[in-house]
């Protein structure tokens, strides 16, 4: 086989490919490399075994359903960065057939644990995007938190929705969005 010099990125870019194109039993060492046009050692020498490459796959295609858009300012207040989510999951959804409901039985055991983290890390992410949009959205009413409601506990219910949603596979966001509209305007 050749054994063209490639990139970790380059690898995880084929691999994000071959999972739209074939599903997550496409992600494998053999198979990525042949897609690659390198030999096996050269994925080798980027991940240390298939569950390293499953797990950057995994981040990488978080990563690339759930980039924000920097700055956060290009959201219009809350409202809007919770539309992005939900249409960021449709477009995942459509990109990456399967992808929210079959990624973590890709791993076992202790590597389960190293999927979760992964998974747990790119909620923190949007949960923290989440936060920062509240804050920064002028248009919330003055009472709208208190004690029993504060912008944290929102942010963690309104993201319990959007999960759900995620899980559930129903991506028709109108009545959370009305939910929000309602508490925080």
């Amino acid at each position: 086989m050749n054994t063209v010099i490639t990139s970790r990125e380059a690898i995880l870019d084929t691999c994000r490919q071959l999972v739209k194109e074939h599903g997550w039993s496409a992600v494998n060492i053999r198979t990525v490399a042949a897609a690659c046009g390198v030999s096996v050692g050269s994925i080798y020498y980027y991940f240390d075994s298939k569950t390293a490459l499953t797990s950057a796959t995994v981040e990488s295609i978080w990563c690339d359903i759930f980039h924000f858009p920097e700055p956060e300012s290009n959201f219009d207040g809350f409202l809007s960065c919770v539309q992005w989510i939900f249409d960021s999951i449709r477009k995942g959804s459509e990109q990456y057939p399967g992808f929210f409901a079959s990624h973590s039985m890709n791993f076992k055991g202790v590597d389960q644990t190293n999927g979760q983290q992964l998974m747990a890390q790119s909620w923190e992410h949007m949960q923290t995007k989440l936060y920062a949009n509240l804050m920064q959205d002028q248009m919330i009413r003055p009472e709208a938190f208190n004690d029993l409601l504060s912008p944290q506990k929102f942010v963690d219910m309104v993201f319990s929705l959007i999960i759900s949603a995620m899980i559930r596979q129903n991506y028709d966001d109108s009545a959370i969005l009305e939910m929000i509209r309602r508490i925080l305007y």
